[in-house]
């Protein structure tokens, strides 16, 4: 069948998938993976749906190369976290396009990816290449949720389908504009995560007569000390190596500066005083574990004072920390009378050593584009199906790239879950050319 161009095509299956709600919960991906895969099959694959629960559903897809190389993976999940439509310029379902981006719930994270993905696989059908690797593509399920029915469900069962030496999935690949300087992070390693119940246990009684040590009350006491607290700092490689790379482009009086706060003592100290909210908490992220209160659960009549209240916490640890080290971080702030259960939990992910053909073929064909950017590794605060992926021993490199132009009032970081997520039109063409180049590459030799 004719293709459009892959940029266009891209575009297309890019605002098709964002009309499609995949909410998680309670996920409901298979629409959007019977859309994937109809547009794989209408190109000659036999693309696999696999669930692990009923429509939770995970699509893989091969390209066949010789073989004389290990294949290499290309990985977007189809779930996507919640959206207040009355805080959108735009209903979050929409798909429109307008102001020359798409706008969408998963616009960023990472339909958009998907569609690149889509489109490059179908490209790959089309143009019939001899590779050296296999490129597999697998758009997977719950994400947003921690990967058990997408990710990791393929992993444990199904390895042989997504084994791979390499794989490119998300976060990384995105425009930085940095004092006059364009950068390109590309994701080499992420935090852990360590869900944690915190629970509050106290004698009930009746609410007209209030109870100054009420669980309720203990609990909103215990949310405040986390929410002011800031947890020991743990320098890491990560963020040296980054801020290093950020000096290397700066004028000589700046240079000594930015390389006293790699420290991360000083850093701390002058992300307090950085202007962009956004940056400050970016980097915020990277010093320490974090520990962010979510879910607040108390009580169910109003008559009547609980004797138990509990909160969770979205706990995320730094490489080198453990969960164990984390609990004894949060039980230093909470204290002994607030109890805590860990819900769920994995171990951060690092790429070693970062330095690769499939790295250096990513800076090549990135700044073949754009010859004064600069391409660093990078570790986000986050985590992303690279948790399961890298386990089969994968290499994870994280860049679904797109090009965000400055001034455009576009930041990468506030897209991710935030109000009003788009993505550039011109971006998403500018990655999926980059994205497009860079597979043909490692998987050519």
């Amino acid at each position: 069948m004719e293709l459009p161009p892959l940029h266009l095509d891209a575009q297309a299956i890019c605002q098709a998938l964002l009309r499609i709600d995949t909410t998680n919960p309670p996920g409901n991906e298979r629409p959007a993976a019977e859309f994937v895969a109809r547009h794989l099959a209408d190109v000659g694959y036999k693309p696999e749906l696999l669930e692990a629960a009923p429509d939770r559903t995970n699509v893989v897809v091969r390209y066949r190369g010789t073989g004389a190389a290990p294949p290499i993976l290309l990985t977007a999940h189809l779930d996507v976290v919640e959206a207040d439509a009355s805080k959108w310029k735009h209903p979050p379902f929409s798909g429109i396009e307008a102001e020359g981006c798409l706008w969408g719930r998963g616009a960023i994270d990472m339909k958009n990816m998907a569609a690149m993905c889509t489109a490059i696989m179908r490209k790959l059908a089309r143009d019939k290449p001899v590779l050296g690797r296999d490129v597999i593509f697998a758009a997977v399920a719950d994400e947003e949720a921690g990967c058990d029915l997408g990710s990791r469900f393929l992993v444990e069962q199904h390895t042989d389908l997504v084994r791979a030496e390499y794989a490119i999935g998300e976060s990384g690949g995105f425009s930085l504009h940095l004092a006059g300087t364009t950068y390109y992070p590309i994701q080499v390693a992420e935090k852990g995560f360590c869900w944690v119940r915190a629970r509050v246990v106290g004698e009930p009684g009746h609410g007209s007569m209030p109870r100054r040590d009420s669980a309720v009350v203990r609990l909103g006491e215990a949310i405040a000390r986390l929410g002011a607290a800031r947890l020991p700092l743990h320098p890491t490689k990560y963020v040296k190596d980054f801020l290093e790379a950020i000096a290397a482009r700066q004028p000589a009086l700046v240079r000594p500066l930015l390389r006293m706060i790699a420290r991360p003592e000083l850093l701390a100290r002058i992300t307090r005083l950085v202007p962009d909210a956004a940056v400050a908490r970016s980097f915020g992220a990277l010093l320490s574990n974090t520990a962010s209160p979510t879910v607040v659960r108390a009580g169910n009549k109003t008559n009547v004072i609980p004797g138990l209240g509990e909160f969770q916490i979205d706990g995320r640890t730094l490489p080198g920390q453990t969960d164990d080290d984390f609990v004894r971080e949060l039980r230093a702030v909470l204290g002994d009378d607030v109890e805590l259960e860990i819900i769920k939990s994995a171990p951060p992910t690092v790429t070693e050593p970062v330095a690769s053909p499939l790295f250096d073929i990513i800076q090549r064909q990135v700044l073949a584009r754009e010859p004064d950017a600069v391409v660093v590794p990078y570790m986000i605060p986050g985590f992303t199906d690279a948790k399961y992926f890298s386990q089969m021993g994968a290499r994870w490199y994280g860049f679904s790239p797109v090009k965000i132009e400055k001034g455009s009032g576009i930041k990468f970081a506030d897209m991710f879950h935030g109000h009003n997520e788009r993505v550039p039109v011109a971006g998403l063409h500018w990655g999926t050319q980059v994205l497009d180049a860079v597979v043909r590459e490692i998987a050519a030799t």
